[in-house]
């Protein structure tokens, strides 16, 4: 089969019944070289921005190297509830069988940001998922740590600002039967790099062997203890005594069962445990966490009542704080990242109100503190066109757009576009998205 992303639209009774059941209507698709006509196992793919082709085209290689069917879906995203969410996941997956041979016994979900929440839901809601991978954020709303029946893989930046809520839920899994792990990265909120989702690709690999799925493979195994092993003789020699000791409770979890190398990164972490510079770091990672809490509780009361000036200085320094390096600058751009989340927040609440006033300026708070976020732009050029300036309309969606924007639907159906803007200026708008 030609190696390639392929975009597919699905039946016609599917788009016709979109309107009135929410399922789901295309979805991008990566079969790797490998197949030779086998059954496959697949890896569902949720983006929270609905752009299925962008992590297929981020780990296509690693369709390659561990033979996984890569399926996006275009249309599960943010602001879905569970029900379209249901109807897209039961169509996505009904159809994905019906035209490629896949292996039921090796059905996988992976989710970034609010996409690891809808993972973690189709997981829980259907037998058979046999791993998740969550990155960026974990389990749905109101959902605590269970005995679950699938393996839960977390994926986490450090700059992230669900950091904190990914590894209270860790901490959760550790009392349950679940198999799970935890693997942080040097990064922000975003798709884990190549090589933190090669790990867990392989983690998935390893399981399937422990439970007889795939058949054992040594000189595999021994290429994953030698390079665990490498990871946390770096860590160490670093001076990253925390990182070292995530390094080894990963490796444990999935080599447990397979080879006594499992038991050596058991004692290696709890050596690390009792370790005084494991400790101290510890303790200094807690009291990080401590000032992170008090700041956003600080913002919370400044939300209410603080001017440009409180935010100007407050976003200044915490954009320095996250450029410089050092063991804050984590916690810096957590909290960057956690401004432009409640700015975003407030923004959307308060266009959707018409409380126009209030949301222009939390809409300029959310563009000086996420500048490169794409909705924030668009944001402020529908308050443009309810101001009266559509040149100003323009310039902003164009800016929009250069960031990465390029929901078509969203753009044409925006009633203030449709007003302001007219047909025309918005058919040039969509010429310049990428496809």
């Amino acid at each position: 089969m030609k190696r390639t992303i392929v975009f597919l639209s699905l039946l016609a009774l599917y788009i016709s019944s979109n309107a009135q059941a929410g399922g789901a209507r295309s979805y991008a698709l990566y079969v790797p070289q490998k197949g030779n006509g086998k059954a496959l196992p697949v890896v569902f793919f949720f983006d929270p921005h609905g752009d299925g082709t962008l992590p297929l085209n981020k780990y296509k290689t690693l369709a390659e190297a561990y033979g996984f069917i890569l399926v996006g879906s275009n249309n599960s995203k943010n602001g879905n509830d569970w029900p379209t969410t249901e109807n897209i996941w039961n169509r996505l997956f009904a159809d994905v069988r019906q035209r490629l041979k896949i292996d039921d016994d090796r059905v996988y979900v992976c989710g970034f940001s609010g996409g690891a929440k809808v993972a973690s839901y189709v997981a829980i809601q259907h037998p058979g998922i046999r791993g998740v991978i969550a990155g960026g954020a974990g389990l749905p709303d109101g959902v605590s740590a269970d005995n679950f029946p699938f393996s839960f893989t977390v994926l986490a930046g450090e700059g992230d600002m669900n950091l904190t809520d990914l590894a209270a839920i860790s901490a959760a899994l550790d009392k349950t039967k679940t198999r799970h792990r935890f693997i942080g990265f040097d990064g922000k909120h975003e798709w884990a790099p190549l090589t933190v989702m090669d790990r867990a690709f392989a983690g998935w690999q390893l399981e399937a062997m422990h439970d007889g799925v795939l058949p054992k493979d040594p000189a595999f195994i021994r290429r994953i203890v030698a390079a665990d092993k490498s990871r946390v003789d770096l860590a160490i020699g670093a001076g990253e005594y925390i990182r070292a000791g995530q390094d080894c409770r990963v490796a444990a979890s999935y080599l447990n069962g397979l080879t006594p190398e499992a038991e050596g990164f058991q004692r290696k972490a709890a050596a690390l445990d009792g370790d005084p510079k494991y400790r101290r770091q510890q303790q200094a990672r807690d009291a990080l966490f401590a000032r992170e809490a008090d700041r956003k509780s600080e913002f919370m009361n400044e939300f209410q009542q603080g001017d440009n000036r409180y935010w100007q200085q407050t976003i200044t320094q915490l954009e320095t704080g996250a450029a410089a390096a050092g063991p804050e600058k984590g916690m810096y751009q957590r909290l960057v990242a956690y401004l432009s989340l409640a700015f975003y927040s407030i923004s959307n609440q308060m266009i959707g109100t018409g409380r126009n006033d209030a949301a222009r300026h939390f809409v300029e708070l959310y563009k000086m503190a996420d500048p490169a976020n794409s909705e924030a732009w668009y944001f402020s050029a529908v308050l443009d066109i309810r101001e009266g300036h559509g040149a100003a309309a323009e310039a902003d969606l164009r800016k929009a757009i250069s960031l990465g924007f390029k929901d078509r639907a969203r753009l044409s159906a925006q009633p203030e576009f449709q007003k302001g803007l007219g047909a025309g200026t918005i058919s040039q708008l969509e010429s310049r998205m990428t496809k």
